[in-house]
C-alpha cells in the first residue's frame, strides 16, 4: 500500500511539474504578446502623429495658396484699373471689356490653287 501511495505521489508530482511548466510557458507567451501589443500601440500613436502633422502641413499649404491667390486677384484688379486709366488718358480702346468676344479666325483663301482629285494629274519635275 505504501508503494502505491508513493507511486501516486510521484505521478501527482510529475503531473504538477508538467502543469507548472505549461503555466510558465503560457505566462511567457502572454508577456511576449503584451510586449508586441504595446509596441503596436506605440507605432500606431507615432503614425497618427505623423498623419496629423502631414494633414496640418497640407492645411497650412492650402491656406497659404488661398492667400496667394487672393493677393494675385487683388493685384490683377489693380493692374487692370491702372491699364484702363492709362488707356483713357491716351484715348485708347479698352481691351479688358467684360463683354469681350473672341473674333473668329478667318481661313485665308489660297489663290491659284484648284481642287485636283486625288490620283489624277501628273507630277512634272523641272
Amino acid at each position: 500500500m505504501k508503494e502505491k501511495k508513493q507511486q501516486a505521489r510521484e505521478s501527482h508530482m510529475e503531473c504538477h511539474h508538467k502543469m507548472q511548466a505549461r503555466i510558465h510557458e503560457a505566462e511567457d507567451t502572454i508577456q511576449e504578446q503584451q510586449l508586441v501589443i504595446e509596441a503596436l500601440v506605440e507605432e500606431k500613436s507615432s503614425l497618427l502623429q505623423t498623419i496629423q502633422g502631414s494633414y496640418q502641413e497640407a492645411e497650412d499649404t492650402i491656406q497659404e495658396q488661398h492667400m496667394i491667390i487672393e493677393a494675385l486677384v487683388e493685384e490683377k484688379a489693380s493692374l487692370v484699373q491702372i491699364i484702363q486709366g492709362l488707356q483713357e488718358d491716351n484715348d485708347a480702346p479698352a481691351p479688358f471689356d467684360d463683354e469681350w468676344e473672341e473674333e473668329a479666325e478667318e481661313e485665308p483663301e489660297e489663290e491659284g490653287l484648284e481642287d485636283i482629285p486625288l490620283g489624277e494629274g501628273e507630277i512634272i519635275e523641272e
